[in-house]
């Protein structure tokens, strides 16, 4: 059922009311919109897994074995990918309900300075070595 014009502004008035009233809620469900479109996903995933499936029963009739693990294969493959969310860059959001940019990461020793901590490296050998002074 389709909206009037008198609906439809309406709507969009209490849409920029909840914007400004809370940036972050109307930012969390503008991401929840986004992610209800991973219907593609489950439906190409189930087709693998069906289509595999199929295949191993194939292979166990001709009795090829080879075969049977490959269709195993691709229906596990089909169903992990139907069961996994989609990568998406999620933001985090400023006072005005804008996305912020994210703060690219660099390795350290590629021109950036450590963090106070040093890296996972770093630390672990700060533990290997307070061990063995621990130790005797």
């Amino acid at each position: 059922m389709a909206l009037s014009e008198h609906e439809e502004a309406l709507l969009q008035q209490m849409e920029e009311a909840l914007y400004a009233e809370d940036p972050r809620f109307a930012s969390r469900i503008e991401k929840t919109k986004k992610r209800s479109g991973g219907r593609g996903r489950v439906v190409v995933g189930a087709v693998a897994g069906v289509a595999g499936l199929a295949l191993v029963v194939f292979s166990a009739m001709i009795s090829q074995i080879w075969l049977g693990a490959v269709g195993f294969a691709i229906m596990v493959a089909g169903i992990v990918y139907a069961i996994t969310p989609s990568k998406t860059t999620l933001a985090a959001v400023g006072d005005d309900g804008t996305p912020k940019p994210r703060q690219q990461r660099t390795m350290p020793g590629r021109g950036a300075t450590p963090k106070a901590g040093g890296n996972f490296m770093e630390r672990l050998e700060e533990r290997w070595d307070k061990r063995r002074r621990d130790q005797f």
